[in-house]
């Protein structure tokens, strides 16, 4: 079995339909890639929502919740990316193949429904980023197949072989001052990698008894679902009933935060008639460079030879993406020259040597 690295393929679809006899070593391998490749592909839109807000600290309920989800992503990104290394696979990132590049499908076609993009925090993106999450069968709403059922399967495959988990390669970093079950740890076990997968699924769905994060920062915290549905719907989920349990969004009000009017990033990002000028461009750059080279960085730690080496990259990675930021929030003050009163945006293209 060939792994595949291209995130516009239906390469889960495809390995989902594979009998369990044949989800053995390379399956594993491949359906990790499809994982990191993923997990990585929901960090650009949630980082741009939560960048859009003109007032993070005013309006901290919303940015908050949202900045939690998104250190939960990135410590997914970390697990899946030891879920592969354990099994003895090398997670692909640096690649114009692997990262995604907006608009575009979720990697693997799941969800093949949606279209994820990049734009300001509004409603319409508030409703993708809870589609992306949604569970099989959420306490708030009907679903279809989701990300979790991904997982479910690939649980399975490692509970068939647990002689494959060798510990190998594992990247290690604490993130308690995140939450409960954020940290990137060693996955040397069957039961390491039942609690990896089990925060993945549970952070993002909740679990079948309640819409609650059992792997929270603070208490009470929701899963990445319920808590994208609260600031759509502008109000908290509450229950309502019990025995059984009742969930609606009919707590206190939850008042939609100011954000910058970042437009939809186009295909191939700004050109054409939306072509930015020289001191805008030089802001878009700083993004797509210093996002590329995160990637190869933590490609890279997962390659190295020693842990001493793989901490000096991820840690080399980290402080890549804290140069995101700046020039991010930067484009979504220039406005775009379409007289639309839209503004620019960070277009997170991968360049390669960048």
């Amino acid at each position: 079995m060939t792994t595949v690295f291209d995130s516009r393929s239906d390469r889960i679809v495809r390995l989902l339909r594979e009998p369990a006899e044949h989800r053995g070593a390379d399956w594993l391998k491949d359906a990790l890639q499809q994982a990191v490749m993923l997990e990585l592909s929901t960090l650009p839109p949630y980082l741009c929502g939560l960048w859009s807000i003109e007032d993070p600290v005013g309006d901290e309920r919303v940015a908050g919740a949202i900045r939690r989800i998104v250190f939960d992503e990135m410590s997914h990104l970390g697990l899946a990316g030891n879920l592969l290394t354990t099994v003895g696979g090398t997670p692909r990132l640096g690649d114009a193949r692997v990262a995604p590049s907006y608009p575009c499908p979720l990697p693997g076609g799941v969800r093949p429904e949606l279209t994820v993009y990049l734009s300001g925090l509004t409603k319409e993106s508030l409703d993708l980023y809870a589609r992306i999450e949604e569970p099989d069968q959420p306490l708030a709403r009907a679903a279809h197949t989701s990300i979790g059922a991904f997982y479910t399967a690939v649980l399975e495959a490692f509970r068939e072989h647990p002689d494959l988990i060798t510990g190998g390669h594992q990247l290690t970093r604490p993130m308690t001052h995140h939450g409960q079950g954020n940290s990137v740890v060693p996955l040397t076990s069957l039961a390491d990698v039942e609690a990896a997968i089990g925060v993945i699924k549970e952070q993002g769905e909740g679990t079948s008894a309640s819409p609650e994060n059992p792997h929270p920062e603070e208490s009470g915290e929701l899963a990445h679902f319920y808590v994208f549905r609260e600031v759509f719907h502008g109000r908290a989920l509450v229950r309502t009933a019990e025995n059984p349990d009742r969930w609606e969004f009919t707590g206190a009000e939850i008042p939609m935060p100011r954000a910058f009017p970042m437009g939809v990033v186009p295909a191939g990002g700004w050109a054409g008639d939306l072509a930015p000028d020289p001191a805008t461009q030089e802001e878009l750059d700083a993004v797509d460079h210093a996002y590329s080279r995160m990637l190869r960085l933590l490609e890279k730690a997962w390659q190295a030879d020693t842990p001493a080496l793989a901490k000096n990259l991820l840690g080399q990675a980290v402080r890549q993406m804290g140069f995101l930021e700046e020039p991010a929030r930067a484009l979504m003050q220039r406005p775009l020259p379409d007289g639309s009163g839209r503004t620019y945006g960070p277009q997170f293209l991968y360049r390669d040597g960048a």
